[in-house]
Parts: structure tokens; C-alpha cells; sequence
């Protein structure tokens, strides 16, 4: 079973429009969805599509719109109670593909609502291959808490996947985590290099610079990196050396929840006991499919195309000493 946490989750809503966004203008939509989100519930609808168990464990009150949006997907789910209701974010996808998102910031949580999300994570791990702490922090939680919660599960024997970003990502990779997956700003962001120069080197398919990030976080953590690249695709770097994934070419109509369904491929090939290399074939392929989708929406396995990604080991990337 595959736990996710989502701290901050969110109602997604995705407003599809033919041309340009057109800032200050009246514009209309083409399509409109609405679809349960933050970053572990689109982890866990992944997973779950792919017939592997799986439990999103997040903080909301009985009868929130995000809980019956979830149980019209029929996923499990394991929640605290909160006042107020779950955030709405907000999509707007343009006709090329181009996303902006605009975020709410989440319902605060207080030291109690805290300490029972804590302990509600600590007793649903007991019965989890893996746990992914995912998405970012609302109001009142501080920094490190993904951190504490990592330690606190690193000493149970269990295994760790954190996708975040910003502050809450600086102080997560200052302790041991099995896996963490930036997108290529927070891999920039966490070791403190110019996320420009980082670009410039990817678009010139350049990826010594994402390696050496990379086993920068790996002498954090022990663990290995998942570093999402856009549609330059993915690298995996690990204890035992480096390897990069490019997609097969798409028609891209959402990049929201791409590198979510990237972590999920990770997880879902690792379960069924896959190599390092298929590992990240596995998350590009779900990355590529989820980003031909409209919204949120969880790629269904048959759209999972393996064969046209193609994996090579980076030259030079050595195993790590």
C-alpha cells in the first residue's frame, strides 16, 4: 500500500480556453472541470488507477466538497477534522499548452489539528510499502514539519518520497529521505544555484548540472533524486549512478499534476520490483500521459506508453563513493 499525505489539499478547476490568456479581458472558457487535488490525492489517483492499494491521509471536515468529489472516484481516504472548507485552486490552460495556476493559501491548522494529522500519518504508515509526503504547507504548519514527520518514520523502518518546495523542501533534505522529486527550479532552489543558468544547460541537453544537484541532495539524504525536467523529460540519480528519460512526443493540454503522476510512475514501477532505469522510464511515461490530459485527471494505464521513452545511463555518472 502507497500512503500520500496532503497537508494542504485543494478542489482543482480547470478552465480550458482557445487562444491566449489575455490579462485584464473578458474571456470564455471551452471546457471547465473540477477534480479533487493537491499534490498526494493526485499521487494516490494515479496509484489507485494502476490497481496498486493505496490511502490519501489529509485534513477535512465531514461533508467538504473535497470528500465528495473523492468518493465519486471511489478513493480511500482517512481525514481530520477542520473548520472551513477545503481551498479551491484555479487553472486557466491555454490552447499550446501553457498553464497558469493560481493557488489559494489552504485553511490553517493549529498545534492540535497538527498533532492529530501527525499521529493519524504515524498510525496509517504501519500498513504502507510507501509514504509520500507531497504538496505544500498551509498556514500555521511550520517549515520543518515534513522533516520531523520523515525522521519520525525513517526510525519506524519505513520508506519516504517527499515532493515540496520552497522552505519546507530546504528543511526536508537535511535528513535521511528515500526519494525526492523536484521539478528543475526546486532542485535550483535547494542548493542554492541560479535556476536560470540550470535552464539554459537543460535546453541544451547539458545534464551534468542536474546530476551534480542532485548528489548535492543525495549527500543530504542517503536517498536517491527524481528530477522532473519538463518536457526535456526526467532524471534519476542514485546511489549507483545516473540516468535520464525523454517522453515521447505529445499534444500537451495540462502540465498540472504531470510531476505528480511522474512520482506516482516511480512508485507504482518500484513496487512491482523494477530496475533504477525502468523505475524512471515508468515515471516520464506517466508524466507524458497526465500532461495530454485536460485538468487533473489521472492517466488510465492504457494511455502509459513505456515503450516510446527512452532511458540512457548519463556518461561520467559515476556511483557515488
Amino acid at each position: 500500500m502507497i500512503l500520500t499525505v496532503t497537508a494542504n489539499p485543494s478542489l482543482d478547476r480547470t478552465l480550458e480556453i482557445s487562444g491566449p490568456l489575455l490579462r485584464g479581458e473578458v474571456q470564455r472558457s471551452v471546457s471547465a472541470r473540477a477534480e479533487p487535488g493537491g499534490k498526494g490525492v493526485n499521487v494516490s489517483r494515479v496509484v489507485a488507477g494502476s490497481g496498486i492499494a493505496t490511502v490519501a491521509v489529509l485534513p477535512a471536515h465531514a461533508g467538504d466538497p473535497l470528500l465528495s468529489a473523492l468518493d465519486a472516484v471511489a478513493l480511500p481516504y482517512r481525514t481530520i477534522d477542520i473548520d472551513g472548507d477545503v481551498r479551491n485552486n484555479v487553472t486557466v490552460a491555454e490552447a499550446d499548452g501553457t498553464t497558469t495556476k493560481i493557488n489559494a493559501p489552504g485553511n490553517a491548522l493549529g498545534p492540535a489539528e497538527l498533532n492529530e494529522l501527525t499521529a493519524l500519518i504515524l498510525a496509517c504508515a504501519a500498513d504502507a510499502s510507501w509514504i509520500a509526503l507531497c504538496g505544500s504547507l498551509p498556514p500555521g504548519v511550520p517549515d520543518d514539519w515534513y522533516r520531523t514527520i520523515a525522521d519520525r518514520l525513517v526510525a519506524n523502518g519505513c520508506r519516504v518520497a517527499i515532493d515540496t518546495s520552497g522552505a519546507p523542501l530546504g528543511a526536508a533534505t537535511s535528513g535521511p529521505v528515500d526519494l525526492i522529486k523536484p521539478n528543475d527550479e526546486e532542485l535550483a532552489e535547494v542548493i542554492g544555484a541560479d535556476a536560470a543558468e540550470l535552464a539554459r544547460a537543460i535546453a541544451a541537453r547539458d545534464f551534468c548540472p542536474v546530476v551534480a544537484a542532485s548528489r548535492e541532495l543525495i549527500a543530504r539524504t542517503q536517498g536517491s533524486v527524481l528530477a522532473t525536467l519538463g518536457a526535456a523529460g526526467a532524471v534519476l540519480t542514485s546511489q549507483t549512478g545516473s540516468w535520464l528519460a525523454t517522453p515521447p512526443p505529445i499534444v500537451p493540454r495540462s502540465t498540472v499534476g504531470a510531476g505528480d503522476a511522474s512520482l506516482a510512475g516511480y512508485l507504482i514501477a518500484e513496487s512491482s520490483g523494477a530496475t533504477e532505469p525502468d523505475r524512471l522510464r515508468s515515471a516520464v511515461a506517466y508524466g507524458a500521459a497526465a500532461a495530454s490530459l485536460a485538468g487533473t485527471q489521472p492517466p488510465h494505464p492504457a494511455l502509459i506508453d513505456t515503450d516510446s521513452v527512452a532511458v540512457v545511463e548519463l556518461s561520467g555518472a559515476a556511483p557515488i563513493q
